[in-house]
């Protein structure tokens, strides 16, 4: 199976989406899309059609048909249905992933494990970001994130594997230049406000989780 290594890949989890909305802004048919467990019934929802399915089935409510390339997967085993995806991605020559309908859903545990998909991501040097309708998470571990065309977007940002990251970041309601951030501390991230068309977060030393939240009708 050829890969177009220019493509990203979109994991599509179990999480419900009430709209299409996102997949508008992130269209299906410019990434390589694998569906992990219960997402294939999100697809079958907005008409998408995988490349790839993998997963235990625990959660899915419809089987894909033989014509849809499937991996089954164990029910016991020591990696999520998504994470499983992500390694396959990596496998099949993807750097850069789209996870929707991974965020949100009854388990918030499940949304804590896919924020760990995205750091694993980060770790092997791919880029991330976790989406729903409004919302956009990522993890960056060193280098910088550019953000246009947010103004009034709200933004918090958070030590990520570590006690501490140091941050600088401009176009922001509070900008920081050299600052750490330490889990626990009174000095927190939480809230600040896109104020310029351009703003940047950088991530000098550490690991970042920066959520993004766009209220109406605002893109990433």
């Amino acid at each position: 199976m050829a890969v177009i290594k220019e493509q990203k890949c979109m994991i599509i989890g179990a999480a419900p989406l009430t709209s299409d909305k996102v997949f508008k802004e992130f269209d299906p048919r410019d990434h390589y899309v694998i569906c992990a467990d219960g997402g294939y019934d999100t697809a079958v929802k907005f008409g998408i059609r995988p490349d790839l399915v993998i997963g235990d089935f625990d959660s899915a409510v419809k089987r894909p048909p033989e014509t849809i390339r499937t991996l089954k997967l164990p029910v016991q085993k020591d990696e999520t249905d998504t994470m499983s995806a992500a390694m396959v991605g990596f496998k099949l020559g993807f750097t850069s992933f789209v996870l929707i309908g991974c965020l949100g859903g009854d388990r918030f545990d499940h949304s804590i494990a896919n924020i760990n998909v995205l750091l694993y991501i980060a770790n092997r040097g791919g880029s991330g970001v976790l989406c729903t309708e409004d919302t956009k998470v990522f993890v960056l571990r060193g280098g910088r994130i550019v953000l246009t065309e947010l103004k009034g977007a709200t933004v918090s940002v958070f030590p990520f594997d570590g006690t501490s990251c140091n941050l600088t970041y401009s176009g922001l309601e509070y900008p920081l230049y050299q600052k750490n951030l330490t889990a626990g501390a009174t000095l927190m991230g939480v809230s600040n406000r896109i104020v310029e068309d351009t703003a940047e977060i950088k991530v000098n030393i550490g690991c970042a989780l920066i959520v993004l939240y766009t209220p109406g009708e605002k893109k990433a």
